[in-house]
């Protein structure tokens, strides 16, 4: 157990003065109960002599519980739980290299990508976690899996063409964010530490992990390494499919980058290369449909570690323990605790 406010524990110092006060203050009353010659509350016999010392015992002890909570709460105590969940992980990969900012598509590729990725994310189903991956020369998560559909939109809008393509390190950055989703790490964990070396695993059939899968928005083309088709080849012996969406025109348009005229155009045939190795699927831009993306990922039983605050928690029990103490007292002794 964590707490968010450990300065304010200091309040649980404050129960045992309670007790002296209490106890002081009992003290003095009995004393002045004395002092009247033992003209205070008649005993009522051996029996009803000691079943309320007994009360007054347990109403003490309950008090003494509910003020320890209570303390507790202020805190704000939190836990980390493994909670199980039915889920399944879809990457939107993003080419962001300078030929997406082409214009044969309107208004650009760039934007023609992201209002297909928006379609897909407000299709979102339950049981499904988004996250953004975008890629130029190098691959970079930009947004981790979460169901939160605002913090993925949010992420899209944020991505702009620039530099070359390496559509194979999108590849691996998607792989990469998968197998991070798929850990027990708690969610929102960064480092910049590079991963512990691992075994590789063994071959399994193309498309056979289907509770994961990458959705790829570019116009295919690569100037780049590594080579897309060997990053294919890893996503197909890990069993993920990568859904490809292609952005452009076979005719393409001139770009004008850094003083150069670059014809870019749609390479269709890469892109379907790259979803037929990994059993995965080619759908053109302007005519996605998300739910033939998403009929294609399972949901399997995942274990998350979650936070969670315990504040209300520890609360309500310390106020019940109050509320128990307060009514047996009142009940048994006719006064409070």
């Amino acid at each position: 157990m964590t707490f968010q406010w450990p300065i304010l524990l200091i309040a649980i110092g404050l129960v045992p003065l309670g007790i002296l006060a209490a106890r002081t203050i009992g003290a003095s009353r009995r004393r002045r109960v004395a002092g009247l010659g033992g003209l205070g509350r008649p005993a009522t016999g051996p029996a009803g002599a000691g079943a309320v010392p007994r009360t007054g015992q347990v109403a003490a002890i309950l008090v003494v519980f509910a003020f320890v909570l209570l303390a507790v709460a202020l805190g704000r105590p939190s836990a980390t739980v493994s909670l199980p969940r039915v889920e399944g992980t879809l990457i939107l990969t993003f080419d962001v290299s300078a030929s997406m900012a082409a214009d044969d598509v309107a208004p650009t590729r760039m934007e023609v990508a992201k209002a297909a990725a928006r379609t897909i994310v407000e299709r979102q189903p339950p049981g499904v976690v988004v996250g953004v991956v975008a890629f130029s020369d190098a691959g970079l998560a930009v947004q981790t899996p979460t169901s939160d559909q605002a913090m993925v939109l949010a992420a899209i809008e944020r991505l702009a063409p620039s530099r070359g393509t390496s559509l194979g390190q999108g590849i691996l950055a998607a792989l990469g964010a998968i197998a991070q989703a798929e850990t027990d790490t708690p969610a929102g964990y960064y480092s910049n530490r590079s991963a512990e070396p691992t075994a590789t695993p063994a071959p399994v059939a193309p498309g056979s992990h289907d509770a994961a899968a990458i959705v790829v928005f570019s116009d295919g083309e690569n100037n780049e390494r590594p080579d897309p088709v060997g990053a294919a080849h890893t996503a197909a012996d890990l069993g993920i499919r990568i859904l490809t969406i292609g952005v452009g025109t076979a005719a393409g348009t001139t770009l004008d980058l850094d003083g150069f005229r670059v014809q870019s155009a749609l390479d269709e045939a890469a892109l379907r290369e790259v979803s037929d190795l990994t059993a995965g699927t080619y759908q053109a831009a302007d005519a996605v449909e998300p739910s033939a993306i998403y009929d294609q990922l399972a949901r399997h039983l995942v274990a998350r570690d979650e936070t969670l605050e315990l504040t209300a928690l520890v609360a309500a029990a310390g106020l019940v323990l109050l509320v128990g103490a307060t009514v047996l007292s009142l009940a048994r002794t006719g006064r409070l605790p």
